[in-house]
């Protein structure tokens, strides 16, 4: 797969094209991503997607503080693994939603990204304001030479159900359910960095992760089942969400216990994949109470691995 950052690094060649934000690449998304690839192999064209980042309420809406299921770079990750031909990021500005629809067909669908096929939702809205709709998109092909296909009510429903659970689930720390959409194991990426060293102190040493897009949703606080693969050796522990209460912590980290595991991870970055939810976060009423409890988490920690 090709990754182009702007319009212009497009090299022009013919395309079946689909434009959305993708975020968490889940099933429905899958399934839509399938079938374009598939046109595009029957079509002898080249398959590809449009996204943008910023979200585009983001841009439009500022005041509204929107958490993703993927940052930028885990987006552009995950698609780069189903056989696309290229991903464009386009950068969303208020200019470009300034567009109007026919301009925004003419130069940027039709001048840059040469679409021959276009695969679209039923409710796609597109131009300034989001005036114009797919009737409109239909017309414009006539108009410029592409045709138009229309991804189903139920496919399109799929989609917005499933990024909605998704989601929900891990605001309510139900992994579970928002694996089961996403179709693997959501997954938090972030560099390791210093902690306040408590966790080795009884006996539980733990990787501080420190996850710089303060747009990138982080599940309910509380103590998870995690694994994570390090130099092709695959480890497993337990990860706590939240804010310390034990010694009066204030902000959140994100913090794991690997394992069988006893090396310095300072300044690695490591993608933990959760499995399972165990307990909520609570303040324990001393760190021997606190150690009592990661006793026990380590010890149904292992027995979910035991029988997953």
């Amino acid at each position: 797969m090709e990754l182009h950052k702007t319009l212009k690094s497009y090299k022009n060649e013919p395309s079946v094209i689909t434009i959305g934000t993708f975020d968490g690449v889940h099933i429905g998304h899958q399934k839509i991503i399938k079938r374009l690839i598939e046109r595009a192999k029957e079509k002898k064209l080249s398959s590809l997607i449009l996204t943008f980042f910023p979200h585009p309420r983001a841009v439009l809406q500022s005041s509204i503080d929107i958490k993703l299921l993927h940052t930028i770079d885990e987006r552009k990750d995950m698609l780069s693994h189903l056989g696309l031909d290229h991903l464009i990021i386009k950068k969303f500005t208020k200019e470009f939603a300034r567009y109007s629809a026919e301009q925004y067909v003419r130069e940027v669908l039709v001048e840059e990204l040469n679409a021959k096929h276009i695969i679209i939702g039923y409710d796609h809205r597109f131009g300034k304001k989001r005036s114009a709709d797919i009737k409109d998109l239909i017309k414009y092909g006539h108009e410029y030479g592409f045709d138009v296909e229309q991804i189903s009510a139920q496919d399109i429903e799929d989609v917005a159900v499933s990024s909605t659970k998704i989601r929900n689930a891990l605001i309510h720390g139900d992994i579970k359910t928002a694996n089961s959409y996403l179709g693997y194991n959501y997954f938090l990426n972030g560099k390791v960095i210093r902690g306040k060293q408590i966790g080795k102190q009884i006996g539980f040493p733990t990787a501080n992760i420190y996850i710089k897009e303060d747009y990138k949703l982080i599940p309910k606080n509380g103590v998870y089942v995690v694994k994570c693969t390090l130099n092709n050796k695959l480890l497993f522990g337990m990860m706590n969400i939240g804010t310390n209460p034990t010694v009066d912590g204030s902000s959140q980290s994100i913090e794991v216990h690997f394992f069988d595991f006893d090396s310095t991870l300072y300044d690695q970055h490591l993608k933990i994949e959760l499995l399972e939810r165990l307990r909520n976060e609570r303040k324990f009423e001393s760190l021997e109470a606190l150690q009592q409890q990661l006793q026990k988490d380590q010890a149904a920690a292992l027995e979910f691995l035991k029988v997953t």
